[in-house]
């Protein structure tokens, strides 16, 4: 009995099934899905290029529009030909398609320098055009996977103004970039808006940048900490010295507990301390 059930636990069609599952985990080990298997068709009141870095138009999530850099964190994904996916979502009559991931040509300007493989893109200043993004822009489309120096492959150059008013001529070019709008990982913490002396001896305390809120909060609890504390031990001093003026008797008893006081001060002052190190380190 024991070796017929072994025998119908290691069958033949078991076997099989079991090989072939392990040759489909294999084969996708080696050869991920694509994420640009599908791209999904909107309206729009604008013509449409493919590379354009998009945004769903407000009050209408059937219509895109082209994106500025004032409104990156609302991209969306970039156009797309009809057929550059493989599966395309579409109702009659909607003739501009997004890819939102996958790997998929965007129009990009040389607006802030070459671009590298592996540079992050956001939006420039030309509405719908990527550009390479620095640590100072919130929100990315993703991540080129080609070169753009703005000399080869340039399909036209455009005059932009820079944030002194000055205009200067970029180029414009496509380039292969992994879509996926996410916040920029390069992005740096701004500066706390406190007094220099607070931020350099909260960053030494941290280690790092902190916020201008637990700044302020760690100087409160602070200033707090050090008042209960100052409080207990001149009021704990000054009545143990008061008493022994009164009663020179109970000199020992008294002075026990002036040091319980201070002790109590001392402790207070301490997990005061403590407390403000966990909000700027945690």
């Amino acid at each position: 009995m024991f070796k017929t059930k072994i025998r119908q636990l290691i069958s033949w069609q078991r076997l099989l099934a079991l090989l072939g599952l392990s040759l489909l985990i294999i084969i996708s080990l080696h050869h991920p899905l694509s994420a640009q298997a599908v791209s999904e068709g909107y309206n729009s009141d604008q013509p449409m290029q493919r590379g354009m870095i998009v945004r769903l138009k407000p009050n209408d999530s059937t219509k895109i529009e082209t994106v500025g850099a004032d409104d990156a964190e609302h991209m969306h994904g970039v156009v797309v030909a009809a057929n550059d996916a493989p599966v395309t979502l579409a109702k009659d009559g909607q003739k501009a398609f997004v890819a939102t991931n996958g790997h998929y040509d965007v129009l990009v300007s040389s607006q802030n320098g070459t671009i590298k493989s592996g540079d992050y893109i956001t939006v420039s200043a030309l509405a719908g055009i990527g550009m390479k993004a620095s640590n100072n822009d919130q929100f990315v489309i993703g991540r080129a996977l080609a070169d753009f120096d703005g000399k080869q492959n340039v399909i036209s150059t455009v005059d932009v103004k820079d944030s002194t008013g000055a205009n200067h001529t970029v180029s414009v070019g496509r380039v292969s970039v992994d879509i996926g709008v996410a916040k920029n990982p390069l992005l740096k913490a701004a500066e706390p808006n406190v007094p220099h002396f607070l931020s350099k001896a909260s960053e030494v305390i941290a280690g790092r940048p902190v916020n201008a809120v637990r700044v302020y909060i760690g100087l409160t609890v602070f200033v707090i900490t050090t008042i209960v504390s100052a409080s207990l031990l001149y009021g704990g001093v000054r009545s143990s010295i008061t008493s022994i003026g009164r009663n020179p008797l109970s000199r020992k008893s008294i002075i026990r507990g002036m040091f319980q006081v201070i002790l109590t001060g001392l402790i207070v002052f301490i997990t005061g301390v403590f407390g403000v190190y966990l909000i700027l380190r945690l």
